[in-house]
């Protein structure tokens, strides 16, 4: 019987060559099976196998072109596969759609294709304005220091990370890991300036990284020996503040201020760093979180004083004045500091609001802000200041100027022409000042006017001069000497000030004779003048008698007619020559070991200083005329002595006047997102030679310099250039009102502090001197740096920008609204 014939499996919808392989085995058995007999066993075996095996393959190759016709291209990022062949113009599209993903524009398809990468960074529009490493940074005009193309930025960050050494030893590591072409290499090589050796470091206040900032502080290295000051950060941060082309900007930088801000940023990896990069960045962030685990915690309380919102320790310090034996001599306006500089904060008055804006504030500021109205009622018949709503305006008048002080000042300059105001006239001091209408005024003559009066009865007149954006600080002539040099103010004005000049020898109006410079002028503006009651004539006499045997000589006097006040104007001789041929010695010359210019804590003379003798003593001739003597070294100022940054002193001068010209013109001004239009009143903590107030010339603001007590003291060199400040010690407090900087800048002075005292205390008086949203920039060494960073985060001030390199740094913050809610035990 025949046997029935099995039908070979059909294999499975889907199957791969392994299930259609077995279904012709199986169709081989079933043929054996057939009750057929074979021709030849062997052929038949042969031709069976063969049959397999053929159609094996094919179905093999029929599965292979139908399930997968196209092999893909590796996945870049999340996105679907692309053709490696991209026109040029794709690419540029892709840098732009992708650079928060990647970095500023480079896709991991680049680190697959060397073309791709080079292509993108390289064939752009503006390709042309790549700087020719044959020009110098000093040399090169601004566009060739900052070339505007902004696609070649991320190919640039990582290779500036390493020195131009270890650039040359990795160039073909280079080449294959950023496919830049050879004739890229060239052209970047070019931009050096920073060495792999050094460590640095930079954070903003939202820590974007920013290629453009890494491309300009390379190019701001190569300036390094054009620095005139000892080697610091500031050659890095001093380039970096140019603007880009508001078409640019959109490109890499956001919107607004910050903008600014963020051009100073440090770019640290790029889109394909370095194994060096990789390792130094991974060594920072550990280093940095290390140092954060042992961050030290500050516990900040309001200050639990009288005065509150108006607190001054060292004018407020009811205690020391309690124990006075003598308010005689006002004794009770003078300085008595704590034994241990106060670590509170002072509470914010009510309402608090941002200053109104120069020129605007020097009519009118918010009444919330100096909430007193005592001065309004005793003084508004005077024009002094009055209460409109939300404001206090402020007519510009004084008790003897009541119809303006602009009136007031004119009638001086034509009573005596040779004042000249603005060019022979240009420091002066105004004792007894109000609220400094005089001195807000003199602006507009180009006259700096150094204003005080003390913290009395006449409540707030100072901290009324400082709101409307006019300098001031609370002083009085009392028992000490008055915190500044000899022979530095040109003109010093008293309008009716109410001191007692003539008493005890005229020790006051000597003070004044310390302060003036030789050929200068005293304006003496008061009731003496041009009244005839008793006390009046008087006080007259004794006034010609005192000033005549002083060798002062009066000039001019005078009455206005429209204010109907007088005043008279003395001259302080020259030389010597009217001093030995006194009839009598009285008031008496001072000893020779007198120091005219000690002045800290100095107590009050009733002597006459000896004027200079020689052609190249300070004091000997007059200045130059504003504004020449701004920029010109003083003729006193040789090489014959060492100068603070170890140069001749001539040299060193000049040379920090051009540095700190680098440094506000490229970095300050440009380069940290600071709105000038609201900084008015500014302090430089450790000035030197005033140069970075001389920087800041063009800017609407006036600077107080301060120079330390312990520093060298360079305060004469200041006034001479037609700048003013004052001596200061920092491990005290300043005798100004809480709230009245809008900004600080302390160039190396912390650092210096914390041998002699605790620096939570002096960030307790920064705090307290500086207005809300006003803002401290700290240059310093990174220690001291980081330590300043944790105080200011620790007040919840927001930090704008760090940077550190090797041991240097820099830091700028903003203060904000912030206080605690906890007041201090009583003091």
């Amino acid at each position: 019987a025949r046997s029935r014939r099995t039908p070979a499996p059909r294999p499975a919808s889907g199957g791969g060559p392994v299930h259609v392989l077995a279904g012709l085995m199986a169709f081989g058995r079933g043929a054996k099976m057939d009750g057929r007999r074979p021709s030849s066993p062997s052929s038949s075996m042969c031709t069976t196998t063969t049959v397999v095996v053929f159609v094996a393959l094919c179905m093999v190759g029929a599965w292979m072109m139908t399930s997968t016709t196209v092999f893909p291209v590796e996945p870049t990022s999340n996105k679907k596969s692309e053709p490696i062949e991209v026109s040029t113009s794709n690419k540029k599209t892709e840098v732009k759609d992708q650079r928060a993903e990647v970095g500023f524009g480079e896709t991991d398809e680049a680190a697959k294709s060397g073309s791709v990468s080079s292509e993108k960074f390289e064939d752009t529009d503006n390709n042309d304005n790549v700087p020719d490493e044959s020009h110098s940074n000093r040399d090169a005009p601004e566009e060739e220091k900052f070339p505007e193309n902004t696609m070649e930025k991320p190919v640039e960050m990582a290779e500036e990370k390493e020195s131009p050494k270890e650039k040359e030893d990795s160039k073909d590591s280079f080449d294959d890991a950023n496919g830049k072409s050879e004739g890229q290499s060239a052209k970047e090589g070019g931009v050096t300036g920073q060495s792999g050796d050094e460590e640095e470091k930079i954070t903003t206040d939202n820590d974007v990284e920013k290629s453009d900032g890494e491309k300009k502080e390379d190019q701001e290295g190569k300036s390094e020996d054009d620095a005139t000051e000892q080697p610091q950060i500031e050659e890095k941060v001093e380039e970096s503040g140019e603007k880009e082309p508001a078409a640019k900007a959109n490109e890499v930088f956001p919107d607004g201020a910050q903008s600014e801000l963020l051009k100073e940023s440090n770019t640290e990896n790029g889109s394909f760093p370095t194994q060096a990069a990789e390792s130094k960045n991974e060594k920072e962030a550990q280093a940095a979180s290390k140092s954060s685990g042992d961050e030290i915690t500050y516990s900040w309380k309001l200050c639990n004083s009288s005065a509150v919102t108006d607190y001054i320790p060292c004018l407020d310090n009811e205690k020391a004045i309690k124990k006075l034996h003598s308010t005689k001599h006002y004794e009770h306006r003078e300085r008595h500091c704590p034994a241990e500089p106060p670590t509170c904060l002072v509470p914010l008055p009510e309402g608090y609001k941002r200053p109104i804006e120069w020129p605007k504030s020097r009519d009118k500021v918010w009444y919330s802000n100096v909430p007193h109205t005592k001065l309004a009622e005793y003084k508004g018949h005077q024009n002094w200041v009055k209460v409109s709503g939300d404001h206090l305006l402020f007519p510009g008048g004084g008790t003897q100027f009541k119809n303006g002080a602009l009136h007031y000042i004119d009638t001086i300059q034509q009573a005596l022409p040779d004042i000249a105001w603005g060019k022979r006239s240009r420091v002066i001091l105004d004792v007894g000042c109000g609220v400094a209408s005089f001195g807000g005024y003199m602006f507009d003559r180009d006259v700096l006017t150094m204003s005080f009066a003390p913290k009395d009865e006449h409540e707030a007149q100072v901290q009324f001069a400082l709101e409307r954006g006019i300098p001031a600080i609370s002083a009085v002539m009392g028992t000490k000497r008055l915190p500044y040099p000899s022979r530095v103010f040109d003109v010093i004005h008293c309008a009716r000030c109410r001191v007692p000049w003539h008493i005890e020898g005229g020790k006051l109006l000597l003070e004044l004779n310390r302060l003036l410079r030789p050929g200068g002028y005293f304006v003496w503006s008061a009731t003496p003048v041009y009244q005839k009651l008793p006390e009046d004539v008087e006080i007259w006499n004794a006034m010609s008698s005192l000033t005549k045997s002083m060798c002062w000589k009066m000039v001019k006097k005078t009455k206005d007619t429209l204010n109907q006040v007088g005043m008279a104007i003395y001259q302080k001789p020259m030389d010597n020559n009217c001093y030995e041929k006194r009839s009598e010695d009285s008031p008496p010359l001072c000893k020779e070991t007198d120091d005219a210019d000690a002045a800290w804590n100095v107590p009050l003379q009733a002597c006459i200083p000896k004027l200079p003798i020689g052609p190249s003593v300070r004091g000997s001739k007059w200045p130059e005329m504003w504004p020449q003597r701004l920029e010109k070294t003083p003729f006193w100022i040789d090489g014959s002595r060492v100068g603070v940054y170890g140069k001749p002193a001539n040299e060193d001068f000049e040379a920090d006047y051009a540095h700190w010209k680098r440094v506000v013109s490229k970095s300050y001004v440009n380069g940290m997102g600071i709105d000038w239009s609201k900084v008015r009143n500014v302090m430089d903590m450790r000035a030197v030679y005033g140069g970075f107030a001389a920087a800041l010339r063009d800017q609407k603001v006036w600077v107080m310099n301060i120079v330390p007590i312990d520093s060298a003291d360079t305060l004469p060199i200041v006034y001479e250039r037609g700048l003013f400040g004052m001596y200061h010690d920092w491990c005290e407090s300043f005798s100004t009102y809480p709230r009245t900087y809008d900004l600080l800048h302390a160039d190396h002075l912390f650092s210096k502090l914390k041998k002699r005292c605790k620096l939570l205390g002096v960030f307790a008086e920064v705090d307290r001197i500086l207005r809300p949203e006003g803002k401290l920039i700290v240059r310093d060494d990174a220690e001291t740096i980081s330590e300043l960073e944790s105080m200011a985060k620790s007040l919840q001030w927001e930090v704008r920008m760090t940077y550190a390199k090797g041991k240097e740094g820099l830091l700028c913050v903003q203060k904000t609204t912030w206080r605690p809610k906890e007041i201090e035990a009583s003091m």
